[in-house]
């Protein structure tokens, strides 16, 4: 991964999503400056960078992008503030900052992610109303919509939170990770596939190789707090053992566990294959997930 043009997207990404985030004015303007402290934080850009990318296959207008990827962000950046509570992970740092309920409270915390969901959905609707294509515009924020809740990373975050501390079965483990990690990586490549103008085959093609690389991504979270440094992280280590909590690090050790996330990181690539356009940075950002150290 060229490490220039990975940091020249994610400038340009956050370029894009900065335009829209709320004024910090009104008398909830604490409260808003508790969301986009959140948002600003920092961070991968991963899943709006793969609503871009995969749009850009398929050669569509890929400003019709520009909305939902703000949205999948704010809708990620919410889940970590709620994961960072005392509550679920219970953690004082994310990204190399303070937490945004250790830094702005416990309510602001509950309120800042409330504030960033609603208001991904917020900008979803304008822009569906302001889409050239309102159908394909409206289909991307379904799938967006689903993959947020129950059926999708809430869904998974729940069996999560319920069966820690417990011993978890690999069948039961892949549920979880296919829906708290997997689904929004899922919404970010079918949006951008739909946005970007692919036909039904290639959006089902989109989605198998969402699914591997999400799962990828999580089991590569797993080593990683095995592995890495808080430095590195931006984030405590060792909090998957601290919760008590099933990873396929526990289930095959860190050896195994990285050949799983090559062998599934592999699978992808060759799906990619069958796919049209530039697929060289999409492939590249693949390979870049099991090396990333933070």
């Amino acid at each position: 991964m060229d490490k220039n043009l990975l940091k020249e997207k994610i400038e340009n990404i956050e370029s894009i999503i900065y335009g829209y985030l709320p004024a910090e004015e009104g008398k909830q303007k604490d409260m808003i400056e508790a969301m986009n402290y959140s948002l600003t934080a920092g961070g991968k850009r991963l899943r709006p960078m793969l609503i871009l990318e995969t749009a850009k296959l398929f050669g569509n207008d890929i400003s019709e992008c520009y909305p939902f990827m703000t949205a999948i962000e704010c809708i990620h950046t919410y889940s970590l503030v709620h994961d960072d509570l005392p509550a679920m992970d219970n953690d004082d740092y994310r990204r190399g900052k303070l937490t945004t309920h250790k830094k702005y409270g416990h309510a602001a915390g509950i309120l800042a992610g409330d504030g960033l969901l609603n208001y991904a959905y917020e900008v979803c609707a304008k822009a569906i109303l302001k889409s050239k294509d309102t159908i394909r515009a409206a289909k991307a924020f379904d799938v967006i919509a689903e993959c947020a809740g129950i059926y999708g990373m809430v869904g998974g975050q729940s069996v999560d939170v319920a069966l820690s501390g417990s011993k978890v079965d690999k069948e039961t483990l892949d549920f979880i990770y296919a829906l708290k990690t997997g689904a929004l990586i899922k919404a970010s490549m079918v949006s951008g596939a739909i946005l970007g103008g692919a036909d039904d085959k290639e959006t089902e093609t989109i989605e198998k190789i969402s699914l591997l690389i999400g799962r990828a991504f999580q089991i590569q979270d797993d080593i990683l707090d095995v592995t890495s440094t808080t430095e590195e992280l931006g984030k405590p280590v060792l909090s998957d053992e601290k919760n008590e909590k099933t990873t396929y690090v526990s289930l095959y050790g860190v050896d195994g566990a990285t050949q799983i996330v090559k062998e599934l990181t592999e699978e992808a690539e060759k799906l990619m294959e069958t796919l049209p356009g530039d697929k060289t940075f999409l492939n590249d950002l693949f390979e870049y997930l099991i090396y990333r150290k933070n």
